[in-house]
């Protein structure tokens, strides 16, 4: 077995560990075929910086690694598992930082940089909310979710699993339904089943010019989800929007979950002139 092998091998197993933290969220990947199966879907490369997204006991680290990228950054919360990781896999370079807590739009200072992560699930909404709209230049992410988590990521409008995080993640960036994956490759065993998702970055020119009132609409609209839109917007709708939505192809009777997200986002910019005037 190659060194690297080896690497991945023991960041699969990880017996020497504390316990998982529930308050972290942590559930760790033990299959070293699964893990290896989601960093194939990442494509890395000999020039790519990856970066991991909680890297825990390291079970897909050794496997980036073993892909030979330029460099694989790790940012990781739990002290103890950032001290570990680079003892287990050299060449992994860890920060101890919540992600929840970084600015994303810094990632575009390292245009083409790939993602990956098993998102514990009690983060993995928002982190991937602030990713999608914070960075519009890396090249790539892969992330394992709650398998609820990604059926809703990649919904196509009108059912009612499409949703304000739907829209606005599809709003950024392109996302892809890889597989499912059962709690049975985890330690501690979830009490459900997860996912893989992939996730591209739109151009800029398809991407929302005013995300804060994309937002608003979002929250506004999805809250209300079974009442109809003339309803939801009553204060706005007049003078002039029933036409303009016309123009759309957005009726008064529609409900939320039947809009698409660039109908989302061209709705979010007609309203706001009507909020701030």
């Amino acid at each position: 077995m190659s060194r690297q092998s080896a690497q991945a091998s023991r960041g699969a197993v990880g017996e020497a560990y504390a316990p998982a933290k529930r308050s972290l969220g942590q559930n760790f990947l033990i299959d070293a075929n699964v893990a290896a199966k989601i960093v194939a879907r990442l494509g890395i490369t000999e020039a790519d910086t990856v970066i991991e997204i909680g890297p825990g006991r390291g079970a897909l680290t050794g496997h980036i690694l073993a892909a030979g990228p330029r460099a694989c950054l790790a940012l990781e919360k739990d002290r103890e598992l950032a001290a570990r990781l680079p003892v287990a896999h050299a060449g992994v370079h860890p920060a101890l930082v919540d992600a929840l807590r970084l600015d994303w739009r810094r990632l575009d200072r390292l245009p083409g940089v790939k993602l990956i992560g098993n998102l514990p699930y009690n983060i993995a909404s928002p982190l991937l909310w602030d990713i999608c709209a914070g960075s519009a230049l890396f090249g790539r992410g892969v992330f394992m979710v709650q398998h609820e988590v990604a059926v809703r990521l990649c919904a196509p409008p009108g059912g009612r699993q499409y949703g304000a995080l739907t829209a606005w993640t599809a709003a950024f960036a392109r996302l892809e339904y890889c597989f499912k994956v059962p709690p049975t490759v985890f330690r501690p065993q979830p009490k459900v089943d997860s996912a893989v998702v992939a996730v591209t970055p739109r151009p800029a020119e398809e991407r929302p010019e005013d995300p804060e009132a994309l937002s608003w609409l979002l929250k506004r609209l999805f809250s209300l989800r079974r009442k109809q839109l003339a309803g939801i917007l009553k204060p706005y709708w007049q003078d002039g929007l029933p036409e303009a939505c016309d123009a759309l192809g957005i009726g008064p009777r529609d409900r939320p979950e039947v809009l698409s997200p660039p109908q989302l986002t061209a709705l979010s910019k007609l309203l706001k002139t009507r909020r701030t005037s």
